[in-house]
This record gives C-alpha cells, structure tokens and sequence, in this order.
C-alpha cells in the first residue's frame, strides 16, 4: 500500500471530548464570523443522546458549545443545509424517528424550533441515513426495512410519501439528491440505485457490484454526487472499496480503491471506507482531461485512515490515527477545513494550507 504525504502537512487539532461522537458537520454560516459545527453526541453512562452545536472562532482549539437538543433515541444520521437563511439540520435515530431543528437567523448557533416525524412512521427499525435536499425543502430517509420515504418539510409540519418497499427483501444503508426530482440510494452487495420522481414505482437505473476478486459480500456505506457532474455517483463500502458509478455506462463502475483490485489501483486502507465526498479542495493532477475522470474524492475509514484518492493517482494521507474515523465533512464555504469524529470520544479539525 503506497501513500503519499503532503508537502505541507494540514495542521491537526485533537479536542477531547467526554462522550462518544457519532457525527459531525459543519453549519452552514450566516456570516463570515461564523464558524459552528453541529455534533451529535451519545452518553453512554447515562445513555442519552443529544446534537449540539458548538463555536470554533476564531481559534479551532477553542471549542466552546453553544446549544444543546436532547434526542430520544441515539442519532444513526445527520445532515445539515439553510433554509429561508436559517440552519437547518436533520436528523435520523436508531428507534426511527426524524427530527428537524432550526436555528434563529439573529442566532444561528441555536436550535430551538422542532419538526418531528415519530418513531414506526418511516421505518420498521432504524433509519440508515437520511439527506437533505439543497434548500431544505425535502428529505429522503433509507432504512434496512428497504423502504425508501421522502419527507417534506413544511413551515408546522412533516409529511411523508413512500417511494418504495422491498419488504425487506432489499437493504438501503445510504442515499443523496442529485437533483429536485433525482437521488441515489445504496445497500449491500455493493448495489446502487438511481430515482427520478418524475417516473415513480422503481428504480431508474441500477447497479449491483461482481468484483470477480472478492470472496465476502460487501457494503456500500456512504455515497456522494458532485454539483457539476450529476450523472456520476461516489461510493465508498467495504474492504477498503472507492468506485464510482457513471449512468452513461451504468455497468462499467470505475474502481478507485480496493483490496484486490489491481496493481493499477492504489488503496490507503484495507478495512471499511465509512464515509466519502468529493473534494472540493483538491486540485486534480489530470488537467488535460478532466471531463472523463473522477475527481478527487476525501474517504475515512475503519483503520483510522484520512486520505484523498484521485483516478491513477498515489492516494494522499491526511490524517492516520489508531483509531476509527467513523465521519467527515468538508467545510463548504473554506474547503480548506476538515472535521473528523475519532471513536476514542475525540473531534480533529484540519486545515489544509
């Protein structure tokens, strides 16, 4: 496994943290001066779950909390976006409920005001992942029930469609909008699924993985679409596996990291690929062509591992601890930024220079 590191290493900070992380990302700012992530938290002392919010201005080693919302159940997805210039931020839980929470536009480090779809609404169990459209004006829930809901949020109340039901028959472990009337769901077996509202009953378009090198089964946990290019789908899962799914050739996934895949293909970890997003940050090494290739993609994984894979590229670690970074997000507005959950109860921001 060949990795290679940055000239200018990203400054890490490591702030310790008195509960277990399950999420974290950042809120998008009303201003300039802002800069809140939101975090969902679980105490396992007294077993209770809670998203809080929390201020990093203007020194990242400054953590100070802002806000704090009690959960019912322990947070299985988190998402955020603005509505109306306000936060917003939804969340899933383990006993299938979505909760909704708004900030104040005078206070956005604040989430006050709830919108709540309760527990067996959606889903028989829990909710594998849920996305908010950009906008928040819908949502799109995912569970291993294999039900597919969207949820739309109104100004007093949430409302819900089932798009599909396998009946369990199908697991979905991940979704995200493409589009107004378009998403991608993701499961087992390293299946993928495309949706267009505007031709309901099923799927448009479908994947289902045969690496003809791998002997288990595996997952997809976390997929991304990039803004400019909605036809291609990123997928991270199992065994270190990064692939992308281009709908112009719908079964022929470009493998960008794997076990087993290929002298061709470099992969910085070997275990679960947790999360994965496109990064805006980095610049592609594949100027002359760009149109064809995958852009670089941001991944954390189970082995501890940071890094960014780019088509034929060396990876690049950012980021190695001895324990499991279960989640990331890039900051939208400075790309620069990084904050991680470490399994040891602990938050890192990085800053790539």
């Amino acid at each position: 496994m060949a990795i290679t590191a940055l000239s200018e290493p990203p400054q890490i900070h490591r702030l310790r943290q008195s509960k277990y992380i399950d999420a974290v990302r950042w809120l998008p700012p009303l201003s300039a001066l802002d800069r809140l992530a939101v975090i969902a938290v679980f105490d396992s002392d007294s077993d209770s779950a809670a998203i809080e919010t929390h201020s990093f201005a203007p020194d990242p080693e400054n953590l100070t909390q802002q806000s704090q919302w009690f959960s019912p159940s322990r947070i299985s997805s988190l998402k955020t976006s603005q509505s109306h210039h306000k936060p917003f931020v939804a969340a899933a839980t383990l006993a299938g409920s979505i909760h909704i929470l708004f900030g104040d536009s005078m206070d956005p480090a604040s989430l006050e005001s709830e919108l709540l779809m309760p527990e067996k609404a959606l889903h028989e169990g829990p909710i594998s992942c849920v996305d908010i459209m950009d906008g928040g004006v819908e949502c799109v829930s995912v569970g291993e029930d294999g039900r597919v809901n969207l949820v739309s949020v109104g100004e007093s109340e949430l409302s819900y469609q089932r798009i599909f039901d396998s009946s369990g028959l199908v697991s979905f472990t991940t979704a995200k909008w493409a589009s107004p009337s378009e998403f991608a769901t993701g499961g087992y077996g390293f299946s993928l699924q495309w949706w267009d509202q505007r031709k309901p009953g099923a799927a448009v378009s479908q994947f289902k993985g045969s690496w003809s090198q791998r002997t288990t089964p595996g997952i997809v946990h976390s997929i991304d679409i990039h803004p400019s290019r909605k036809h291609t789908c990123l997928a991270g899962g199992s065994l270190g596996t990064v692939f992308a799914w281009d709908l112009r050739w719908p079964q022929q996934p470009i493998l960008l990291s794997g076990v087993g895949a290929g002298e061709t293909t470099h992969s910085p970890c070997e275990s679960e690929v947790w999360e994965v997003h496109f990064d805006h940050y980095a610049k592609s090494s594949n100027v002359g062509n760009v149109s064809s290739r995958i852009l670089p993609t941001m991944i954390c994984s189970e082995d501890g591992i940071l890094a960014v894979v780019e088509q034929g590229e060396e990876p690049v670690e950012l980021l190695a601890e001895p324990c499991a970074i279960n989640s990331f997000d890039i900051d939208r507005q400075y790309p620069s930024d990084v904050i991680c959950s470490l399994e040891w109860e602990s938050i890192a921001i990085l800053t790539r220079s």
